[in-house]
Protein backbone atom coordinates (compact mmCIF):
# COMPACT_ATOMS: atom_id res chain seq x y z
CA UNK A 1 0.00 0.00 0.00
CA UNK A 2 2.84 2.97 0.77
CA UNK A 3 4.93 2.88 -1.97
CA UNK A 4 8.73 1.59 -0.95
CA UNK A 5 10.72 5.02 -1.97
CA UNK A 6 8.44 6.97 0.73
CA UNK A 7 9.24 4.54 2.93
CA UNK A 8 12.79 4.68 2.16
CA UNK A 9 12.62 8.68 1.41
CA UNK A 10 11.44 9.08 5.26
CA UNK A 11 13.94 7.09 7.06
CA UNK A 12 16.73 8.38 5.67
CA UNK A 13 15.78 12.03 6.17
CA UNK A 14 14.24 11.20 9.71
CA UNK A 15 17.73 9.47 11.03
CA UNK A 16 19.71 12.28 9.37
CA UNK A 17 17.66 14.99 11.43
CA UNK A 18 17.84 12.77 14.54
CA UNK A 19 21.40 12.12 14.09
CA UNK A 20 22.38 15.93 13.90
CA UNK A 21 19.84 16.50 17.24
CA UNK A 22 21.14 14.12 18.72
CA UNK A 23 24.46 15.69 19.07
CA UNK A 24 23.03 19.30 19.28
CA UNK A 25 20.30 19.06 21.67
CA UNK A 26 20.73 15.61 23.56
CA UNK A 27 18.21 12.86 23.58
CA UNK A 28 16.42 14.68 25.80
CA UNK A 29 14.96 16.50 22.88
CA UNK A 30 13.90 13.33 21.44
CA UNK A 31 10.67 13.88 24.61
CA UNK A 32 9.13 16.90 21.92
CA UNK A 33 6.06 15.01 20.99
CA UNK A 34 6.86 15.93 17.46
CA UNK A 35 9.85 13.93 17.26
CA UNK A 36 8.38 11.32 18.69
CA UNK A 37 6.06 11.52 15.72
CA UNK A 38 8.54 11.78 14.05
CA UNK A 39 10.57 8.78 15.03
CA UNK A 40 7.30 6.33 15.79
CA UNK A 41 6.51 7.02 11.64
CA UNK A 42 9.22 4.75 10.61
CA UNK A 43 7.69 1.75 11.68
CA UNK A 44 4.63 3.29 11.04
CA UNK A 45 5.13 3.49 7.35
CA UNK A 46 7.38 0.08 7.55
CA UNK A 47 4.99 -1.75 9.11
CA UNK A 48 1.68 -0.14 7.78
CA UNK A 49 0.20 0.64 10.97
CA UNK A 50 -2.93 2.29 11.09
CA UNK A 51 -2.48 2.08 14.71
CA UNK A 52 0.61 3.97 15.33
CA UNK A 53 0.13 5.97 12.38
CA UNK A 54 -3.44 7.10 14.02
CA UNK A 55 -1.39 7.71 17.23
CA UNK A 56 1.05 9.98 16.44
CA UNK A 57 -1.84 11.98 14.01
CA UNK A 58 -3.96 12.41 16.80
CA UNK A 59 -0.71 13.36 19.06
CA UNK A 60 0.66 16.25 16.22
CA UNK A 61 -2.11 17.17 13.96
CA UNK A 62 -3.23 20.19 15.80
CA UNK A 63 -0.15 21.42 16.84
CA UNK A 64 1.61 20.63 13.93
CA UNK A 65 -0.89 22.66 12.11
CA UNK A 66 -0.70 25.52 14.45
CA UNK A 67 3.15 25.42 13.98
CA UNK A 68 2.96 25.53 9.80
CA UNK A 69 0.60 28.52 10.15
CA UNK A 70 2.71 30.59 12.64
CA UNK A 71 5.94 29.66 10.40
CA UNK A 72 4.69 30.39 6.95
CA UNK A 73 2.28 33.12 8.45
CA UNK A 74 5.31 34.82 9.64
CA UNK A 75 7.49 34.04 6.53
CA UNK A 76 4.31 35.52 4.31
CA UNK A 77 3.29 38.90 6.87
CA UNK A 78 6.23 38.98 8.87
CA UNK A 79 3.48 38.55 12.04
CA UNK A 80 3.78 36.62 14.85
CA UNK A 81 1.14 34.65 15.20
CA UNK A 82 2.20 31.92 18.03
CA UNK A 83 6.00 31.54 19.52
CA UNK A 84 5.94 28.00 18.33
CA UNK A 85 8.27 29.25 15.57
CA UNK A 86 9.99 31.71 16.88
CA UNK A 87 13.26 30.06 16.45
CA UNK A 88 13.31 29.44 12.83
CA UNK A 89 13.77 33.04 12.89
CA UNK A 90 16.14 33.64 15.17
CA UNK A 91 19.69 34.19 12.93
CA UNK A 92 22.08 33.31 15.60
CA UNK A 93 20.81 29.56 15.59
CA UNK A 94 22.42 27.89 12.30
CA UNK A 95 20.51 27.86 9.50
CA UNK A 96 21.12 23.94 8.64
CA UNK A 97 19.07 23.63 12.39
CA UNK A 98 16.25 25.35 11.18
CA UNK A 99 16.20 24.11 7.95
CA UNK A 100 16.26 20.63 9.97
CA UNK A 101 12.84 21.71 12.04
CA UNK A 102 11.14 21.91 8.18
CA UNK A 103 10.13 18.34 8.99
CA UNK A 104 7.11 19.63 10.94
CA UNK A 105 5.84 20.72 7.08
CA UNK A 106 5.81 17.13 6.05
CA UNK A 107 4.89 15.34 8.91
CA UNK A 108 1.32 16.13 9.08
CA UNK A 109 0.37 15.43 5.69
CA UNK A 110 2.49 12.52 5.67
CA UNK A 111 0.36 10.66 8.70
CA UNK A 112 -2.75 12.32 7.21
CA UNK A 113 -1.82 10.61 4.27
CA UNK A 114 -1.41 7.42 5.91
CA UNK A 115 -4.70 7.33 7.66
CA UNK A 116 -6.26 7.71 4.64
CA UNK A 117 -4.63 4.78 3.04
CA UNK A 118 -4.53 2.07 6.18
CA UNK A 119 -7.80 3.89 8.27
CA UNK A 120 -8.13 5.49 11.27
CA UNK A 121 -7.63 3.67 14.08
CA UNK A 122 -9.65 4.71 17.21
CA UNK A 123 -7.52 3.18 20.15
CA UNK A 124 -5.21 5.88 18.99
CA UNK A 125 -6.67 8.38 21.17
CA UNK A 126 -6.80 6.17 24.64
CA UNK A 127 -3.08 4.65 23.87
CA UNK A 128 -1.85 7.88 23.28
CA UNK A 129 -2.76 9.22 26.40
CA UNK A 130 -1.37 6.64 27.90
CA UNK A 131 1.70 7.74 26.18
CA UNK A 132 1.64 11.15 26.76
CA UNK A 133 0.94 10.45 30.77
CA UNK A 134 4.64 8.09 30.53
CA UNK A 135 5.84 11.05 27.89
CA UNK A 136 4.91 14.00 30.14
CA UNK A 137 6.65 13.26 33.56
CA UNK A 138 9.69 11.26 32.18
CA UNK A 139 10.32 14.89 30.41
CA UNK A 140 10.14 16.81 33.55
CA UNK A 141 12.39 14.69 35.32
CA UNK A 142 14.74 13.73 32.74
CA UNK A 143 15.29 17.56 31.14
CA UNK A 144 16.24 20.73 32.68
CA UNK A 145 13.81 23.37 33.20
CA UNK A 146 15.49 26.04 30.73
CA UNK A 147 14.63 23.34 27.98
CA UNK A 148 10.96 23.27 28.75
CA UNK A 149 10.41 20.15 26.31
CA UNK A 150 6.48 19.79 25.98
CA UNK A 151 6.18 23.04 27.87
CA UNK A 152 5.84 20.81 31.02
CA UNK A 153 7.61 24.06 32.83
CA UNK A 154 5.34 26.19 31.90
CA UNK A 155 3.43 27.83 28.37
CA UNK A 156 5.51 29.27 25.59
CA UNK A 157 9.27 28.06 24.62
CA UNK A 158 12.72 28.27 26.28
CA UNK A 159 13.39 29.48 29.47
CA UNK A 160 9.21 29.79 30.49
CA UNK A 161 8.38 28.73 33.75
CA UNK A 162 5.00 29.09 35.54
CA UNK A 163 4.74 30.53 38.55
CA UNK A 164 0.78 30.25 39.78
CA UNK A 165 0.45 26.76 40.24
CA UNK A 166 3.17 24.02 42.13
CA UNK A 167 5.52 22.48 39.50
CA UNK A 168 3.78 18.92 40.05
CA UNK A 169 0.09 20.39 40.15
CA UNK A 170 0.78 22.08 36.40
CA UNK A 171 2.35 18.91 35.56
CA UNK A 172 -1.29 16.99 36.55
CA UNK A 173 -2.77 19.84 34.33
CA UNK A 174 -0.77 19.64 31.49
CA UNK A 175 -1.30 15.90 31.90
CA UNK A 176 -4.88 16.44 31.15
CA UNK A 177 -5.03 18.94 28.89
CA UNK A 178 -2.81 17.54 26.38
CA UNK A 179 -5.71 14.62 26.08
CA UNK A 180 -8.48 16.70 26.14
CA UNK A 181 -7.83 20.05 24.12
CA UNK A 182 -5.47 18.62 21.75
CA UNK A 183 -6.08 14.66 21.41
CA UNK A 184 -10.20 14.29 21.64
CA UNK A 185 -10.87 16.67 19.11
CA UNK A 186 -8.59 15.43 16.78
CA UNK A 187 -9.78 12.29 17.28
CA UNK A 188 -13.13 13.13 16.77
CA UNK A 189 -12.24 15.18 13.41
CA UNK A 190 -10.59 11.63 12.52
CA UNK A 191 -13.27 9.64 13.22
CA UNK A 192 -15.74 11.94 11.25
CA UNK A 193 -12.94 11.95 7.84
CA UNK A 194 -11.93 8.39 8.37
CA UNK A 195 -13.31 6.40 11.17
Amino acid sequence: MIPLWLKLAYTAGAVGILVVYWFRYGPGNYLWFSDIALIVTIPALWLESALLASMMAVSVLLPEALWNLSFFGRLLTGRRISGLTEYMFEPQRPRYLRALSLFHVPLPIILAWMISVLGYDPRALALMTLLAWIVLPATYVLTPPSRNVNWVHGPGGEGTRQTRLHPLAYLGVLMVAFPVVVYLPTHLLLLVLFG
